[in-house]
């Protein structure tokens, strides 16, 4: 292992390994829960609809205020909580099976509590990242998760269909609360820090000389100055103004949210597709999505080189131009020959959002000073997770009124322009991360001591 290795970053280890089972568990249950209200609980097209647009609705209600308060809290406890939280509602789904009491209004209410206990997991979890490794190895960091999604999506997704297909669909949802419980259990490794405290503070207050508590109260002081010490509309509105008032940050924005609501329509409506018109099993439609990891697994590990050699704008556009369109062979899906062209498409495009994860987090986390992380990540999360709400009301009102086919089409010619936002904008030229010579010169990632402290297919 090389010496500087975020690897012997014990903390960056810990994170990983818990991103790692919660990422397992999300994916079974991607698979299972629209399968159960399908197959079990007889949902049309419309009430699949509901049940996706109540997932990802926390983020439009909450998303915004949680990335002022995250920013508040010890992010270590948010995520332990929020994972407990995913385990016991899981949990539910197969104890009202087993008594007989399952309805679809209990899924719904999972659903969009589950949803609101990923605001909280995912906003605190892209905010602690750059404490832990470092902003000069952000882009490293982030091909690790992102990579980590991408397999999380083949296996957790293929073993979601084989479960649901051997055990029934609740039973699957056994392994997504087991999952989510051993993530909060694993996050206990995780050191306790004060929310908002930079790392090398925090190692300074630990016995390192008494500049910590001098270099502490310059952090506070700087924080209120870009208005920490405001009230919580006063602090959502400075995140939002952040993002939408900067010409890059608001164009990886708008095509990060477009292609969610591309990727919402078309997979909101795929159980109704696979499992009523085309008369597939469980296990092709997880083995379908898992494609979609596939791809996002090599556009993450492309994403460093390719960025290295071209430059990080110029990939980002190219990719869009190259590869989108590739959106528009998904509704072709069918028996035979037409799936597998549909299943290209769909690596396709999901390679694309790999490498748009990886550079596009990376740029955003570096155009962005550490007391306004939170709020960052929290009103992106509110923008892409929003587009994904949108995404699934639309496709299950769509699917209603002019059919699955139409509706496909919809995504897949969304998705085939998605990347106009930042080929358009001044992103396309940009070779480097911002600050990028500062950063190299603050040197490697340091090795984990006793007394030092080092963060589904769709855009994150």
């Amino acid at each position: 292992m090389h010496p500087h290795s975020l690897w012997r970053t014990a903390d960056f280890r810990t994170l990983f390994t818990a991103t790692a089972l919660a990422q397992l568990g999300t994916n079974v249950g991607y698979v299972a829960v629209p399968l159960i209200a399908v197959e079990a609980l007889d949902a049309g097209p419309g009430q699949v609809g509901v049940l996706a647009t109540l997932s990802t609705l926390a983020f439009l209600l909450i998303g915004l205020p949680a990335g002022a308060w995250v920013d508040r809290m010890r992010h270590r406890r948010v995520l332990i909580v929020a994972d407990l939280v995913k385990a016991a509602l899981y949990a539910s789904i197969p104890l009202a099976w087993w008594l007989g009491g399952l309805t679809l209004w209990q899924l719904y209410t999972v659903a969009l509590l589950t949803g609101c206990a990923t605001v909280f997991f995912d906003v605190g979890s892209q905010s602690v990242l750059p404490r832990l490794v470092g902003r000069g190895h952000l882009v490293q960091a982030n091909a690790a998760v992102v990579g980590l999604m991408a397999v999380g999506n083949v296996a957790g997704r293929g073993a979601g269909g084989l479960l649901v297909q051997l055990l029934t669909a609740p039973f699957a949802i056994v392994a997504t609360a087991l999952s989510h419980l051993g993530s909060a259990l694993r996050l206990i490794g995780l050191r306790r820090t004060p929310a908002s405290e930079p790392i090398a503070d925090r190692g300074r207050g630990r016995g390192e000389g008494g500049d910590g508590d001098a270099d502490r109260g310059k952090g506070k002081g700087k924080g209120k100055g870009r208005g920490e010490g405001g009230g919580l509309g006063a602090q959502i509105a400075e995140g939002l103004r952040h993002v939408l008032g900067n010409r890059e940050l608001r164009a990886l924005a708008l095509t990060a949210a477009l292609t969610n609501l591309g990727f919402q329509l078309v997979n909101t409506l795929l159980p109704v597709l696979f499992v009523r018109e085309l008369g597939l099993s469980a296990g092709a439609l997880g083995l379908f999505w898992a494609v979609g990891g596939v791809g996002i697994l090599l556009g993450s590990r492309c994403a460093r080189p390719i960025a290295a050699r071209l430059g990080y704008g110029r990939t980002l556009g190219l990719a869009g131009v190259c590869v989108a369109p590739a959106g528009l062979l998904v509704p072709l899906i069918g028996h035979g020959p037409w799936l597998f062209a549909a299943g290209a498409g769909w690596l396709l495009v999901s390679l694309k959002t790999g490498m748009d994860n990886v550079l596009g987090v990376s740029l955003r986390q570096r155009m962005t000073p550490d007391a306004l992380l939170g709020r960052m990540n929290a009103t992106f999360r509110f923008l892409l997770t929003g587009a994904l709400a949108i995404g699934s009301a639309l496709s299950g009102l769509l699917g209603e009124l002019v059919g699955l086919r139409a509706t496909l089409w919809c995504g897949g010619a969304v998705l085939a322009v998605a990347f106009l936002p930042v080929f358009l904008s001044p992103i396309r030229t940009r070779r480097r991360l911002p600050e990028a010579e500062a950063e190299a010169s603050e040197g490697p990632v340091p090795a984990q001591t006793p007394t030092q402290l080092p963060a589904q297919p769709r855009q994150a």
